[in-house]
């Protein structure tokens, strides 16, 4: 059986807030999509791949304050490290079944996760490094993954380099901003983050001047695929983000406080909805089309 810590602290439901990237590769590809491929692509990612870094992240933290999608964590076991390694060794064979290389992608990909969290090399330690390998493996490495392995035509679709290094800027964007409550506790665990080093007003300015990259990007991939209503239904989409963002952002200026736990989920919440739903209808209407 497994223990209540377990299952809670491999935070499934935080695999949500990192969904946007998986869909906006499928809205990405250019011609029909394989779809038990792309069916299977979103299980091990979003239902093994994450989770395990979760949890694994967790028992190496054994975190006492809020984490990321649990505002009271449970202390960990053994099971949850032995849970995790059966996870991720499910998901490297599994990805064979998608192919050799993105099994060899998904194997990277626990490789970086694993440095990130370990104690003995912790890579969360240093805020630059290990900001970076977050984001160039859950926005640009996810991304190709999931735009070769789900595309009916494989690997030989052209290199998509612009909305490529666009997920890794929305990526960039999304992740200081769910670091911004756990300053203390992370000082405590001998971690500097990317937040830590911008301070909370610093993350704001940082992450809004992610974002307008990540649309300046989008904005000319869109326009050299002559997709530019594409580009405008997915800024309507962004609308409550938007608000959201700027009316916390003064919460935060006025009172350091503001940037909270309660907060920063509620903004998790109304961004990965958001963009989940404006990267689902590009697919509909591209798959459609």
């Amino acid at each position: 059986m497994l223990h209540p810590s377990t299952i809670q602290l491999l935070r499934f439901p935080f695999s949500y807030f990192l969904m946007p990237v998986y869909w906006f590769a499928l809205s990405c590809v250019p011609g029909p999509i394989h779809p038990a491929r792309a069916i299977l692509i979103f299980v091990l990612l979003h239902g093994l791949l994450y989770p395990s870094s979760n949890g694994y992240n967790s028992y190496m933290d054994r975190d006492e304050g809020s984490i990321g999608g649990v505002a009271k964590p449970m202390q960990p076991t053994r099971q949850l490290f032995y849970v995790t390694v059966w996870m991720d060794a499910a998901a490297f064979l599994l990805a064979f079944l998608v192919s050799g290389w993105f099994a060899l992608a998904l194997l990277f990909y626990i490789i970086c996760s694993r440095a990130y969290s370990n104690r003995y090399i912790r890579l969360k330690r240093f805020p630059i490094w290990g900001y970076v390998t977050v984001v160039l493996n859950q926005g640009t490495l996810v991304f190709c993954m999931v735009y070769y392995g789900a595309a009916a035509a494989g690997a030989s679709l052209p290199a998509p380099w612009l909305p490529a290094i666009a997920a890794a800027f929305l990526i960039g964007g999304f992740y200081p901003i769910t670091q911004v409550y756990q300053h203390a506790a992370d000082a405590a665990d001998g971690v500097t983050t990317i937040s830590m080093l911008l301070g909370k007003r610093g993350t704001f300015i940082y992450c809004a001047a992610m974002y307008l990259a990540a649309f300046g990007l989008l904005f000319v991939y869109y326009q050299q695929q002559q997709q530019l209503w594409d580009f405008v239904l997915l800024q309507l989409f962004f609308i409550p983000v938007i608000f959201f963002f700027i009316r916390w952002f003064l919460q935060v200026w006025k009172d350091g406080s503001a940037a909270d736990f309660k907060r920063t989920m509620q903004m998790n919440v109304i961004a990965g909805t958001s963009t989940n739903l404006a990267f689902i209808v590009l697919l509909i209407i591209h798959q459609i089309g």
